[in-house]
């Protein structure tokens, strides 16, 4: 069996076993293809420590997709909740199979099983993954930002713990300055695709933000467009922005051959938050992004800084 993504095909060995090269190529490709802010970050890495984070990646990537194509085939009625839970459990249960040791002829499940090799990630971490993306399933709008920050924590800060076993670091308050990096990036996501997201009759912002910036749950079906909402998302922005100031401090804890890479990510992240703003807070109608030039201007500024830190 060949493994195709994106016209992009894993290709296996002459006697038919799939290879451990061809296992990480399939990996990087979707990388590749889904998040060109993190691939381009990941390049900045020594070579040892890209492989394992495009595994990764991988994971999270294809989970995050299966449940999206099940969302809309369960609202469709062509699939149950039950089968739904059982792709996922069947994720688990190849996961939980490659922590013990057994090597599956899967190109996702292969870079793992070598990645887990070299680099202690618990399995806790890619399992609250997975119950962190199922939470979009028969989604529930937030009440509180606690409530929200338990679902960026799974779908988002666990990447940063993982990640954080290969970047290595020298001081275990480094991991609290990932899960911080993991909100900040999440909240981003939110924030930029709050147009994308209301179409699909989704409000990620919590209800006692809107209450407390008067601006109700029916504007926001609306895309409504007034003061009280540009001062909502004023306000989202400095939340996500404090996440990022403290996410800083831990890049210095960071082994240094890593610290580039992580800023990098960080910084072309954060500056989405600045494009809302230069689109006056029109995240209905704009989409919010960075060009490729405006991402690979700020790398001076910061191979400088993480050369002094």
């Amino acid at each position: 069996m060949n493994y195709r993504y994106n016209g992009q095909t894993a290709v296996q060995g002459t006697k038919g076993a799939l290879t451990i090269e061809n296992a990480y190529r399939y990996c990087r490709q979707i990388s590749k293809h889904h998040a060109k802010t993190f691939y381009l970050a990941t390049l900045f890495l020594p070579k040892r420590q890209q492989n394992p984070i495009f595994a990764i990646y991988a994971l999270l990537r294809t989970v995050d997709d299966l449940v999206d194509l099940a969302e809309d085939k369960l609202t469709n009625g062509l699939i149950t909740r039950q089968e739904i839970n059982g792709m996922l459990e069947s994720w688990k249960t190849r996961l939980k199979s490659c922590y013990r040791g057994e090597v599956a002829n899967d190109p996702i499940m292969m870079a793992w099983h070598d990645t887990l090799k070299t680099y202690p990630i618990p399995i806790e971490l890619p399992l609250d993954l997975m119950d962190g993306v199922a939470m979009d399933i028969e989604f529930r709008t937030f009440e509180t930002f606690d409530d929200l920050y338990v679902y960026c924590y799974k779908v988002a800060s666990v990447v940063g713990l993982m990640t954080s076993e290969i970047f290595g670091y020298s001081n275990r308050q480094a991991l609290q300055h990932a899960i911080d990096l993991g909100i900040a990036m999440q909240l981003t996501n939110i924030l930029r695709d709050i147009g994308e997201d209301i179409d699909r009759g989704r409000i990620y912002l919590p209800m006692e933000d809107l209450r407390r910036f008067s601006y109700s749950e029916e504007e926001f079906k609306q895309k409504t467009m007034n003061r009280n909402f540009v001062e909502l998302m004023k306000f989202q922005i400095e939340r996500a922005r404090g996440y990022y100031r403290s996410s800083e401090k831990g890049i210095p804890m960071l082994e240094r051959e890593s610290r580039f890479a992580v800023m990098v990510s960080s910084e072309n992240y954060s500056n989405i938050l600045k494009a809302i703003e230069e689109n006056n807070y029109d995240v209905f109608s704009r989409r919010a992004y960075r060009s490729f030039y405006q991402k690979i201007s700020t790398i001076p500024a910061i191979w400088y800084k993480t050369r002094v830190s």
